[in-house]
């Protein structure tokens, strides 16, 4: 379980229930169908905290995947169900045992170079798009149109006799 002041840490959907993971964590989910040693991606990030900002989804995070490594698959505490009524002679006495998955978190978050990099190239510089422009028409000069010339017509379909 990840401590609330953590500056990294993301709500994940696995199994219909919901898991507050950091990197590093190992958290028991319930039963996947993958092998240990290998991994599994969570799909539905529902909220991504990181330092200051809070990411929602709506339904899940746009774009972000949570990967994890499966340790081992294991067995719950036995859970033991006692029904019972008194003067009917009715005592029904059930157990069950949950099926889990160990996994450990592996590091995730967004990179924060990658993410300026990118408005920088979107946005140009004053002047920036007119030298690129420049540029590129001096290197490839213009190619000039191909008459394209006229489709065949098909002749009739001979008559049947």
């Amino acid at each position: 379980m990840p401590k609330p002041d953590a500056s990294l840490s993301a709500i994940v959907v696995s199994g219909g229930k919901q898991y507050r993971v950091a990197p590093g964590d190992r958290v028991l989910v319930d039963r996947l169908a993958s092998e240990p040693g290998s991994s599994v991606k969570f799909g539905r990030v529902l909220l991504l905290h990181e330092g200051d900002t809070i990411e929602v989804g709506a339904p899940g995070v746009d774009g972000f995947e949570i990967e994890a490594k499966v340790l081992a698959h294991s067995r719950g505490p036995k859970i033991e169900v006692l029904r019972y009524k008194s003067k009917k002679r009715v005592r029904v006495h059930r157990g069950a045992r949950a099926d889990l998955t160990a996994l450990e978190i592996l590091p995730f978050g967004r990179n924060k170079k990658d993410e300026s990099e990118e408005d920088a190239e979107e946005t140009p510089k004053k002047g920036a798009a007119r030298k690129a422009r420049a540029k590129k028409e001096t290197k490839e000069p213009k190619a000039t149109k191909v008459a394209k010339e006229p489709k065949a017509t098909r002749e009739p379909r001979a008559a049947k006799k």
